[in-house]
């Protein structure tokens, strides 16, 4: 390293400084661009891939928001049909309820009409047969009674009396 230091030549020092800025034009020239061309496009795709990330990451978060908005809403259509399907069966069963009154109702309605009226048939019954009873008990006590004069005056004045007093 001494050797250089003291061995200095002017010339070589000239030429060698007239080559390295040589070179260094020649590389600017041919080298340096397409390398500085090469490193900008390898940042403008990694800024690209950024970014294409970035809008991936976007859309996923949109779809998943998406997909949360129709799962409620699918939840939600369940609990209205499974509510509308309860409605439906508790209206169901009151108005069968309601039928099976009705009905119940209306039976006890005919029975009690067709016990009134055999009530009042066994009683148009036995007011006949009353009737007949008395017109026979009647014609036999007239019979007895009739077959005496004194007997038929005391009879009739009394039913006249009878119907006075009415």
């Amino acid at each position: 390293m001494d050797k250089l230091i003291y061995q200095f030549e002017f010339g070589l020092f000239f030429w060698q400084i007239l080559i390295f800025v040589g070179l260094i034009l020649l590389l600017k020239k041919f080298a340096w661009k397409p390398i500085l061309d090469a490193v900008n496009d390898r940042e403008q795709g990694i800024k690209d891939a950024l970014l294409s990330a970035e809008n991936a990451r976007q859309e996923m978060q949109n779809l998943q928001a998406d997909n949360q908005r129709i799962l409620n809403e699918a939840r939600a259509e369940r609990d209205a049909m499974l509510k509308e399907a309860r409605e439906m069966k508790e209206k169901m069963i009151a108005d069968s309820k309601n039928e099976a009154q009705e009905q119940g109702l209306k039976m006890i309605e005919q029975a009690k009409a067709a016990i009134e009226s055999e009530k009042n048939a066994a009683m148009a019954e036995l007011k006949s047969q009353v009737s007949t009873l008395s017109l026979s008990i009647a014609e036999k006590l007239l019979k007895e009674e009739l077959s005496n004069k004194e007997a038929q005056t005391k009879l009739v004045e009394k039913m006249l009396g009878d119907v006075k007093l009415n």
